[in-house]
């Protein structure tokens, strides 16, 4: 993906809100900052084909076999997620 930035790639660790460590570089970045275009996108709720947003910041998960259906942030991770399908 193209125009990723550092806090949507598995290249980022957070160390605050705001900062984090490149893990390719080891340079501390702006969470809020382009990364380049060869990093890998982080699985997140926002990235996938069964989120539904509500507004800006949350949603919910149409996969979700509760009722009602389970609430989600976008920024969400979802690296261990089973009904996570990424939107192509």
């Amino acid at each position: 993906m193209k125009n990723l930035i550092y806090k949507d790639t598995r290249n980022y660790s957070p160390i605050d809100v705001t900062k984090g460590v490149d893990l390719l570089t080891g340079k501390i970045v702006m969470a809020d900052n382009v990364a380049p275009e060869n990093y890998e996108l982080r699985p997140k709720c926002k990235f996938c084909q069964n989120y539904k947003e509500e507004n800006e910041f949350n949603g919910e998960c149409e996969a979700s076999m509760s009722d009602p259906k389970f609430f989600a942030y976008g920024d969400m991770d979802s690296v261990t997620c089973g009904m996570y399908k990424q939107i192509n």
